[in-house]
Parts: C-alpha cells; structure tokens; sequence
C-alpha cells in the first residue's frame, strides 16, 4: 500500500462553535453557490435546463453573496489614478439601438453580422435594457451585458456554447492586464465561474470536444492580454466597419477565428 501521508503534512485540524458549515470563504459558505457549482460543473447538458438558465441563476446569487459596497470602494480608489476610467463612468454611455436600426448596414460590416444572428435566432436587443445605474458596480455590469454580443464577433468567438468560452476570457485576461488586481478579481468571479462549467462539462462529459474548448480558451486570453481596455469600448460606433477594420479602430489584438460549432453540437 501506498504511503501518502508526506503530501498530507500541515493540515491543521480547526473547531468551531458554529452548527453550519462555515469556512474562510464567502463562496465556499452559501450553499446556494455550493449546489450551483456542484450541479452545473458536473451535470451533462440537456433540454430540461437550456444553458443560457445557468449563468442567470449564477447573476443572481452573485449578487446577493459579494461586497457590493466594496467594488464599490475599489472603483473609487480605481478612478483617482486610471484617467480613461474614470471619463468612462463621468459619461454614462447607454446604448439604445433595437434590431431593426441594423438593418441597413451592409452585409460584412460588424452591424449586418450582428443584425442576421438576432434576425435568424428570432431574438430582439432587449436583454440588458438601458436604465439609470445606482453605483458604478452597476453601471460596469450594465455595460458589459450590452457588449457582450458584440464581443463574440470582434474577439472571435461563435454564437454557440464553446463559442461563450472566447469572450469570457478575453476579460478574464484584460481585465487583470488593466485594472488592479483585487477590483480586477472582484468583477471576474461570474466570469471564472461560468466559464469553468464548459471546460469541466468538456472534459466529464464530452471529451471528443475538449481540444476545441482548450483553443477557444486560448484564443479569448490571447485576445484579452493583447487588447486596449475591452470594457471602455463602444462597439456600437463600429456598425458599420467590418470586423477587421473595427478591431484596428477598438484597439481589438490578437484575434484568431476558428469554427466551434460543429463541436458544440456534440453537446446536444
């Protein structure tokens, strides 16, 4: 029999009073987030729960489990010393466009790429509707729900489930290459989480498809330490370029395109 006890050296036995689970971990602590991570790292795809309802349900616990007032805080310090932020926030920027004012962008523009998918999927720009951010937290959060489609085409990620692997790290990466650490870490936990339930699933469950989801992965990081500030961009002025020349103009680098939909369709 194996004797493994030299790499179990330094493990602290600890008591507690409490009668619940309870560690150093605010995440580790809600069990809400315990069952999400358990199930959604782990269970197979399947038309009983879409995937889209995953990272819905991970919003909303999210939410309710971090220190608002403390990105808040972070955002604060962030500002005094990071100028573009800073204006970023100062204007407020919300878009409004709804499909049909994409229809006239000429096919192969960024407008006419984005106008067909929601077109063919049937699907209207009313997921992250424009209101009146309380906070900056919230305005971040605003923003970034309505870039997200946008991302997809610009850093080179397919509408499809391996496809969400690219922008998720793109920011993963950028957001630590221009932001400082902790406030970086704070606004990347939805992403390191909803991105971690594809590369698990993959690799439990559908492993003919794993290699395809390790270079969507590397694609998005790659996107995302060579870029300009992803976050402060307004794709919304690039409609009309194609998604070459937008990249040039957003300051997008690195971006390598690969297919993942024939890969994502083995999840089905």
């Amino acid at each position: 029999m194996n004797d493994y006890s030299y790499l179990m050296k330094g493990i602290v036995p600890l008591s507690t009073d409490s009668s619940t689970l309870i560690s150093s971990s605010k995440y580790l602590n809600d069990a809400r987030l315990r069952d999400w991570v358990s199930t959604h790292m782990l269970r197979r795809n399947g038309p009983d729960v879409p995937t889209p309802s995953d990272s819905i349900q991970l919003v909303l616990l999210l939410r309710q489990i971090q220190d608002i007032d403390h990105i808040n805080a972070l955002f604060a310090e962030e500002r005094k010393k990071n100028a573009a932020l800073d204006a970023w926030f100062e204007e407020g920027y919300a878009s409004t466009f709804q499909r049909d004012d994409l229809a006239h962008y000429a096919p192969g523009t960024v407008g006419n790429i984005f106008y067909r998918q929601l077109v063919d999927n049937n699907l209207q720009v009313d997921i992250v509707p424009p209101v009146k951010a309380r906070n900056d937290y919230e305005y971040f959060n605003f923003r970034a729900g309505q870039q997200h489609d946008l991302e997809h085409i610009l850093g080179g990620g397919g509408f499809d489930f391996i496809g969400e692997v690219v922008p998720y790290y793109m920011r993963l990466a950028n957001l630590f290459v221009h932001l400082s650490p902790e406030l970086a870490g704070e606004l990347s936990v939805f992403s390191i989480l909803g991105s971690t339930r594809i590369i698990t699933r993959a690799v439990l469950h559908y492993p003919q498809t794993w290699l395809t989801v390790l270079d969507a992965m590397e694609r998005g990081a790659k996107v995302g330490r060579e870029s300009d500030p992803i976050y402060l961009m307004r794709y919304e002025e690039v409609f009309h370029m194609t998604p070459e020349d937008a990249r040039v103009h957003l300051g997008i680098r690195g971006v390598r395109i690969a297919d993942t939909a024939a890969a994502s369709a083995e999840w089905n």
